[in-house]
């Protein structure tokens, strides 16, 4: 039984790095969640291939790995918003990503029903 907010965090981590290697057939180099509020924050490093650096370096081409990447994730959303409601019990209200060709970084924040930090004080 999950009893502390670590331990939840830690939980996420893991089911989104599972997520990543069966869905989109790799997994970030980096994964850690945050309970902040009614969100939970995820910090993917790592996501992008050696070659998706390089192209993103072109000036007009980071705006397509950009697209093709969010079309990848938004085409799963929804087993996203499960895991993460098989976890926490807590309804997703709604989901933003973005992503940094820059840094090989992604954000993705879960937006719950309830503030579920208020559970760990």
């Amino acid at each position: 039984m999950i009893e502390s907010k670590g331990q939840y965090e830690s939980e996420i981590s893991k089911a989104i790095t599972h997520w990543e290697k069966e869905y989109l057939g790799r997994g970030s180099l980096a994964v850690k969640a945050d309970i902040f509020r009614d969100m939970i924050i995820i910090t993917l490093k790592g996501i992008l291939t050696p070659a998706e650096y390089k192209v993103a370096n072109s000036q007009n081409s980071y705006l397509s790995i950009k697209s093709v990447r969010t079309n990848l994730v938004e085409s799963g959303v929804n087993e996203l918003k499960e895991i993460i409601q098989n976890i926490t019990m807590q309804c997703v209200v709604s989901f933003h990503t973005d992503l940094s060709t820059k840094t090989g970084e992604r954000i993705m924040i879960f937006k719950l029903e309830n503030n579920f930090e208020e559970l760990f004080k």
